[in-house]
């Protein structure tokens, strides 16, 4: 879905601009590429800027409970310093870098719920406006896709991603905000957690996994939430399987922290607040199949947690809600 607007700063007559991303999900890290389409008005224009802007639906927690809004979480400047003349159409190509953290929108091709936008600023003498707004679709690097695979086969489902607005301490975050991946205990742990919540913080040297658990209440006790942390690599080739299992395990059963040492080169920040950071070195075993084609254990991962919204549902509400962003903006 392309949304397409007359600069409205410049009136009737205006230059008009169409941004067209390249088909296919891009990766965290990895090169979104397209190219921005101009076509001129009624007169010559200076075009001074064409500004890429990255844009997100975030939650937000507050005293008065729970709100949505935009994020603006990363500006390219792709284009600009040349003059557009009356009716000329011109193509501006672009190639840019997105941030390590941006969430995941998709996985094994099933919309997960999350809401990404690309919008194009132009500045054109001296006025800016949000001419137009594509929404971004962004898949799991491969250490992210088998971790959630390994939960999948596990017995674990997909219950519901979003984006919190805030940062979680003592990581290496970067973004205001960070992603939750909500799963449904297997049958193994049902009994002891309601869900547990999976973070990814990627950066260019591996990534954090943060797991957070939403722990059931005993006879004599009341629940509570349980976090920890691991780090891998982005070439790191495990039984994954077992790791999540093993990392599971800490999680919901294991009540005293392991005191290690962060992969920033410092204490682990959540020993002191019983999370433990378990890091395996040197016990890292190549699992079977990885790779190839998904089992329908893990698949079912994306098909069951997305709850029956289908993309073309997703594709809409990203429309509707950033056009009525852009409607409050005004």
């Amino acid at each position: 879905m392309v949304f397409k607007r007359l600069l409205g700063s410049l009136g009737v007559g205006g230059p008009t601009v169409d941004t067209v991303l390249d088909p296919g999900p891009v990766r965290p890290g990895g090169a979104l590429t397209g190219q921005v389409h101009l076509k001129g008005g009624s007169a010559g224009f200076d075009i001074e800027h064409i500004t890429l802007e990255l844009v997100a639906r975030v939650e937000a927690e507050h005293e008065e409970g729970e709100s949505e809004g935009v994020v603006a979480f990363d500006r390219f400047t792709v284009g600009g310093g040349f003059r557009l003349a009356e009716g000329e159409h011109r193509d501006v190509p672009f190639s840019v870098t997105l941030p390590w953290e941006t969430p995941i929108t998709e996985l094994y091709g099933q919309p997960l719920g999350i809401v990404l936008g690309v919008r194009t600023e132009l500045s054109v003498a001296g006025a800016r406006d949000k001419g137009d707004l594509d929404p971004l679709a962004v898949g799991p690097l491969p250490v992210q896709e088998a971790i959630l695979e390994a939960f999948g086969q596990l017995g674990f489902g997909f219950k519901s991603a979003d984006l919190e607005l805030g940062r979680i301490g003592g990581t290496g975050q970067q973004l205001p905000f960070y992603q939750e991946i909500e799963i449904t205990p297997s049958p193994r742990y049902a009994h002891q957690v309601n869900e547990i919540e999976v973070t990814f913080l990627a950066h260019p040297g591996g990534m954090e996994v943060v797991l957070e658990a939403d722990r059931r209440g005993g006879f004599l006790s009341s629940g509570h939430d349980a976090l920890t942390r691991f780090t891998v690599g982005h070439q790191d080739t495990r039984d994954w399987n077992a790791e999540v299992d093993g990392w599971v395990r800490q999680l919901v059963e294991h009540r005293t922290s392991y005191a290690s040492h962060g992969m920033y080169g410092h204490d682990d920040p959540y020993a002191a607040h019983g999370h433990g950071d378990h890091h395996r070195d040197g016990h890292h075993r190549s699992g079977p199949g990885m790779g190839t084609a998904v089992a329908a254990g893990a698949a079912g991962l994306a098909v069951g947690v997305v709850g029956g919204m289908v993309a073309s549902e997703v594709v809409d509400e990203i429309g509707d809600f950033f056009e009525g962003d852009e409607e409050d903006e005004g």
